[in-house]
């Protein structure tokens, strides 16, 4: 059981470690070194969104039906690995969001995949899933935090370690490309080695290996029939419109730290020179929060942990919105990226298992996947197209500065909007029993 345990260990992660190896990055790579405008990159982003909308329900479908889930978990992996290899040289924004949105098609599919994955191994060797799942689930985040690191610290003209310039000048002669491009590279290479290890996993066969039923069945969307449920319906809903707040800090966070080093007086900063880093503090502290996730689901509840969640955004907008690389303003950031922890896990691990908890298990594949659709799918379209526009229109002035105290206040005020109106409209009453029924 403890090698299982180790097993899974390495797959969470890797999964986040790929990923991680980007994404935060992205904004700074976009404006600071393709001179994207805000709705060039908004459009970029999207692609995260869109992936997450086409792809999870058709390959929780395939998963409940046709294949092993970790042979195609493995094959998705590799395919989003060599993706990455060729976004690395791609510099035209419009080919760049095609480009992405294959591998995007490859990777989002699989964060679903990871849980449902997980959770069937989990519950074979006997592991009691709401105890066991969070301090696996744990090195996903610490491997999101190692990928930044070693992102930043390649990436910078003075990284604080010598063997991070060497690193980096290497992989620069390798690949003929700026240093920052290398941040697909590593991506991409660590995703295929991810791919080859999931083929050793135990055998997660389709509980359902025939191919009876409609043309819409076979492709899950039979899972859509979870929206006759009225409290499923307000979740999913829900799900959507904190989504795309989900996608912001993402999004804007690093770039939101390195537009200061348009003001001389910061330039120079350890937090504008080692964003990335500063920005990691939020999935350090996932790394704590997360190992609390029990405590407060028995306690509390389903419903009472994801407005703490919400509640979290709002103070997570709300102290960027005063942040600054100096005095109470530096506090403001770090605090900030602390409360992302429980701003990010509370949502997305109590979620997971109210699904979980909630569906047939003949459809949990696929409602993980609808899950992942209505967060990072439609929400994270709301969140990154709409956010782009709205930038670019009442934020920026004619100098290309962005006004981040107001973009900032801006995202806190949607945020308390949505959680006053999930504690308003949406029903679970705690059953401490129930949340022990996911074991089994």
């Amino acid at each position: 059981m403890k090698n299982i345990s180790l097993r899974l260990t390495i797959i969470a992660f890797m999964q986040l470690f790929v990923w991680g190896a980007w994404l935060t990055t992205l904004g700074t790579y976009g404006f600071g070194i393709k001179k994207w405008t805000n709705e060039e990159f908004g459009a970029v982003f999207m692609t995260l969104g869109i992936a997450s909308i086409l792809m999870p329900p058709i390959i929780g479908a395939i998963a409940d039906r046709y294949m092993n889930s970790e042979k195609l978990y493995g094959i998705l992996h590799i395919l989003y690995g060599c993706t990455l290899f060729y976004l690395a040289k791609i510099d035209d924004p419009s080919t760049f969001f095609w480009v992405l949105l294959v591998g995007m098609m490859f990777y989002m599919p699989t964060l679903s995949l990871y849980n449902s994955l997980s959770y069937s191994i989990l519950k074979k060797f006997n592991f009691n899933i709401v105890k066991d799942f969070p301090k696996i689930r744990v090195w996903g985040t610490i491997g999101f935090i190692a990928a930044m690191w070693i992102t930043n610290i390649i990436s910078d003209e003075k990284p604080p370690f010598e063997w991070g310039l060497q690193i980096g000048r290497n992989l620069a002669a390798f690949t003929g490309n700026i240093i920052s491009a290398n941040q697909f590279y590593i991506g991409g290479f660590f995703a295929i080695l991810l791919g080859l290890y999931s083929f050793t996993l135990p055998a997660v066969p389709p509980l359902r290996e025939n191919s009876s039923g409609n043309f819409a069945e076979r492709l899950g969307f039979n899972s859509f029939s979870l929206f006759k449920n009225k409290n499923i319906a307000l979740f999913f809903l829900f799900s959507l419109f904190l989504g795309a707040a989900l996608q912001l800090t993402n999004m804007y966070g690093d770039g939101f730290l390195k537009d200061y080093a348009k003001i001389p007086a910061y330039a120079d900063s350890f937090m504008v020179r080692y964003s990335t880093m500063i920005i990691s503090i939020s999935q350090i502290s996932e790394t704590v929060f997360i190992l609390t996730i029990p405590f407060f689901l028995r306690r509390y509840g389903i419903k009472k942990v994801m407005l703490l969640s919400m509640f979290a955004w709002v103070l997570r907008f709300g102290l960027f919105s005063i942040g600054a690389p100096e005095g109470i303003g530096i506090l403001a950031i770090i605090l900030s990226n602390i409360i992302y922890g429980l701003a990010f896990d509370f949502f997305n691990i109590s979620g997971s298992l109210f699904v979980e908890s909630s569906t047939d298990p003949k459809l949990r594949a696929s409602a993980q996947g609808l899950f992942m659709m209505m967060t990072n799918g439609f929400g994270a379209i709301l969140g990154s197209y709409i956010s782009g526009i709205v930038i670019q229109r009442y934020f920026v002035d004619a100098s290309g500065f962005r006004d981040w105290q107001g973009i900032w206040t801006t995202f806190a005020i949607y945020a308390a909007v949505i959680t006053v109106l999930f504690a308003l409209f949406f029903k679970q009453k705690h059953n401490p029993a129930t949340i022990q029924d996911i074991t089994h």
